[in-house]
């Protein structure tokens, strides 16, 4: 599906306020943008939604107002970029895999290895390796009257929750794993059969059956969610979402309608967004994982390197179906070369932090002489 190309115009309502210089914003009031995120609203999710919006009405004196709707108020996620697009809403908060659907180069920012690059990278070639400028193409080749601030870097997201411990590739085979996207397609890979399904219905999904796994993104999160109360072994360490991150979507039209200064700060609160989000979720991911080691009823194993590498593979073969997709390729290319330089120069001057953390939290105190 695609979007009908239309003529810029001044838009009604909220954006017509911010048409002029910041003293007529506010001598009309502040300016309220119209705003919406994919999430719950007690989720985690949404709470970054909301240091988002905050930041923005912080950073402008209170000039600028952002009151993300959670999505109990508002329309599905899926239909969110339609409905900034087309002006419905002045931007939202979400996810790149959510337009999957609309072009598989957009699961490029959201699934598979990124060639050994981590969230922070990835957002490092998107914002200096030429990913910004792709993205724009991207969206313009769907029609989509957008401009996107991907922000928000995420941890490595684990294989998933599962009955019993995955030891090899082939335990996966037939077994129904909930996985939207190109990250589904790695799943389909080893075998498994992929499940398109909302993260609130997981839980119960796992409990009666109707799912043999399920992958969410985060220990908080999952948490939330339920999920170890459904299923007790938690397999961490994939490749399948290994580097994403979040979006923060404006209408194209009403965004490049307001004066440059109030551009410059929207654009600096998502990168502000994105620093404290990256803190918060180590210190709340850290937290909610702490307490699963605490109370002992969850098994928590590391993914085999044997499957990690057959998931490379099956990526490998998700992303050759698109050899004939011109732009996808292009992106592909442009991530290949900047990681190749990127994840070098961190391997090779990052300290890892496993022989301090053994140093500190793990060596057994030396025994004393006659004991």
């Amino acid at each position: 599906m695609s979007f009908k190309p239309r003529r810029r115009r001044l838009l009604a309502g909220s954006a017509a306020v911010v048409l002029g210089a910041p003293a007529l914003a506010r001598a009309q009031g502040p300016i309220t943008l119209r705003f919406q995120s994919s999430w719950p609203a007690r989720s985690l999710f949404h709470e970054y939604a909301r240091d988002f919006a905050r930041k923005v009405t912080e950073m402008t004196g209170g000039d600028v107002r952002i009151e993300p709707l959670a999505t109990e108020g508002g329309m599905p996620a899926s239909d969110l970029l339609d409905a900034v697009s087309k002006g419905a809403l002045d931007g939202s908060h979400g996810l790149l895999h959510h337009h999957y659907g609309r072009h598989p180069a957009f699961g490029l920012w959201a699934a598979g290895p990124a060639f050994g690059m981590d969230a922070n990278l990835l957002l490092a070639w998107h914002r200096y390796g030429g990913g910004r400028q792709l993205l724009a193409r991207l969206y313009a080749a769907i029609g989509a009257d957008v401009v996107s601030f991907p922000h928000g870097p995420m941890a490595t997201q684990p294989l998933g929750w599962f009955r019993k411990p995955i030891t090899r590739a082939q335990d996966l085979r037939r077994l129904r794993v909930r996985a939207p996207g190109m990250a589904g397609e790695i799943y389909a890979g080893l075998g498994a059969q992929a499940v398109a399904m909302p993260p609130a219905e997981l839980a119960e999904a796992l409990r009666g059956g109707a799912l043999d796994g399920a992958e969410f993104n985060n220990a908080a999160s999952d948490r939330e969610l339920g999920l170890a109360g459904a299923a007790k072994v938690y397999m961490l360490q994939s490749y399948h979402q290994s580097a994403e991150q979040f979006e923060i979507l404006f209408n194209k039209t009403k965004f490049e309608a307001l004066p440059p200064k109030m551009r410059a700060i929207l654009e600096a609160a998502a990168d502000a967004a994105s620093a404290d989000m990256a803190w918060k979720a180590i210190d709340r991911c850290s937290e909610a994982h702490a307490r699963l080691r605490a109370e002992g009823q969850v098994r928590m194993l590391k993914t085999p390197d044997a499957v990690l590498q057959r998931q490379l593979a099956s990526f490998d073969a998700a992303a050759r179906k698109r050899a004939d997709d011109a732009l996808f390729r292009e992106i592909q290319d442009s991530q290949r070369r900047f990681a190749e330089r990127a994840v070098r120069w961190q391997l090779d001057t990052q300290v890892s932090p496993r022989l301090a953390y053994g140093h500190y939290f793990e060596t057994k105190p030396a025994r004393r002489k006659g004991k």
